[in-house]
């Protein structure tokens, strides 16, 4: 098993075909899961950006070999000295500005496209793991972001809804309605840490910003209801 791994760490067309298949195989399975959640980067954005990292990969360690064989001598002729391990760092920075894109902070101050945004950098990273031959760590790190994306969002919303800090969204019918809403939290010994006043959604109106902290044993969804059971109240979300 050692022989064949190392076999296919050497540049050679049967190990760049494996690394090229493993960076659209892992890459696509990634996207995939964005795509079903309808994130803005799915199977094909995942796939390019792991193929890309691992082709700029392989391409450095195909300049160090070359540069160290057959273009030894022009090198030391003309005198230069190239770092071309520098190539694949420069990747990181690329996903960097590709990732920013997907970030989108809504009307409501939620913040969209972050997990999309760490994906598209970690599925470069593992890019850069097959491109280099690093087999072992590509299939962990494979399976780790694949758990990120897939399996510890449930883990995060049991986290969340037991916590007791929360932050709603309520859009009163008008102005005069805030210092009920205010007094019906209080009214069910809520802590109110913080009142952000700002336009609505539909700019005809105001909103508020409440940051809470519930009494034990009061859930999230107890405290939602309590509020949404109010005529003065438009609309409540969680943050």
């Amino acid at each position: 098993m050692e022989e064949l791994l190392q076999s296919l760490r050497q540049i050679s067309l049967a190990s760049t075909a494996l690394r090229m298949a493993l960076a659209i195989l892992f890459g696509g399975l990634i996207g995939i899961e964005r795509e079903q959640q309808r994130h803005p980067a799915g199977f094909r954005t995942y796939m390019l950006v792991c193929l890309g990292a691992a082709t700029t990969m392989m391409l450095s360690q195909y300049e160090y070999l070359m540069l160290t064989t057959r273009w030894a001598e022009a090198q030391e002729a003309v005198g230069a000295v190239t770092d071309v391990t520098r190539i694949g760092a420069q990747v990181i920075n690329g996903v960097g500005f590709l990732g920013a894109g997907t970030i989108l902070v809504t009307s409501r101050r939620e913040v969209k496209g972050a997990i999309t945004a760490a994906g598209l950098w970690a599925s470069a990273c593992m890019g850069l793991a097959i491109g280099a031959g690093f087999y072992e760590c590509t299939v962990v790190g494979f399976l780790l972001i694949l758990a990120c994306v897939k399996v510890f969002p449930k883990v995060e919303s049991f986290l969340v809804s037991s916590s007791r800090n929360l932050s709603l969204y309520v859009e009163p019918r008008s102005m005069q309605d805030i210092s009920a809403v205010t007094a019906r939290i209080k009214a069910h010994h809520i802590e109110v840490y913080d009142i952000e006043l700002e336009k609505n959604r539909a700019g005809d109106g105001l909103g508020a910003v409440y940051t809470l902290r519930l009494p034990k044993r009061t859930a999230h969804a107890q405290a939602i209801a309590a509020l949404s059971e109010m005529e003065c109240i438009r609309c409540i979300n969680e943050l």
